[in-house]
């Protein structure tokens, strides 16, 4: 028998960490929650980083931005909700971890590398004093391990993860998103409404 996800309110989820960890803010915590709720659904045992990054892709405008409106993020939202169907069933059986990361504090419910992102995404928060920690730096953190699921997912939809990363380091140290159509290649800045 698979041990299963607990089950913690968003409120619980968002306030577990350790004393010095920057806490998610209410868009992070929401997006936790979905990731929750997906992964129960799917029958998974942890909630890994795929999950994370579909949760953000449906739950962060800002997230989405990354990516622009290309037919490429329709592809990957396409190749994401088919998890529980095709690709995402060989993973119900193992444990997302690459050992390439530190280890980061066990998270219960969580595989390493997810909990890994977690903790990357409050430090790097953290360290611009942006606290709590947004959407794009827990997507920065998502792929910063090549053996993450969501790498596998990106590569798999056609994004080119290392640029995807660096656009969005650059955009978060200029203090706005970044719209990118991942099918010409161009970038353009979002404006705020």
């Amino acid at each position: 028998m698979q041990p299963r996800i607990p089950r913690q309110s968003t409120d619980d989820q968002a306030t577990h960490g350790t004393d010095d960890a920057p806490r998610p803010d209410h868009d992070v915590a929401a997006v936790l929650a979905a990731a929750r709720r997906r992964a129960v659904r799917d029958g998974d045992r942890q909630i890994d980083t795929a999950h994370l990054l579909h949760s953000l892709l449906e739950h962060d405008p800002r997230v989405r931005a990354a990516f622009g409106d290309g037919p490429q993020l329709a592809r990957l939202l396409g190749y994401l909700v088919q998890r529980s169907i095709g690709y995402g069933l060989r993973w119900q059986s193992g444990v997302e971890d690459s050992g390439a990361l530190p280890v980061a504090p066990a998270v219960e419910g969580f595989s390493p590398l997810a909990a890994a992102a977690l903790e990357q995404a409050g430090a790097r928060g953290g360290r611009r004093h942006a606290v709590p920690a947004p959407g794009l730096d827990l997507l920065t953190a998502l792929v910063a391990d090549p053996q993450a699921r969501a790498v596998e997912v990106l590569a798999h939809a056609g994004v080119d993860v290392l640029d995807l990363r660096a656009r969005v380091e650059e955009s978060v140290a200029a203090g706005e998103p970044e719209r990118y159509d991942m099918s010409s290649g161009s970038r353009d800045r979002c404006h705020r409404g």
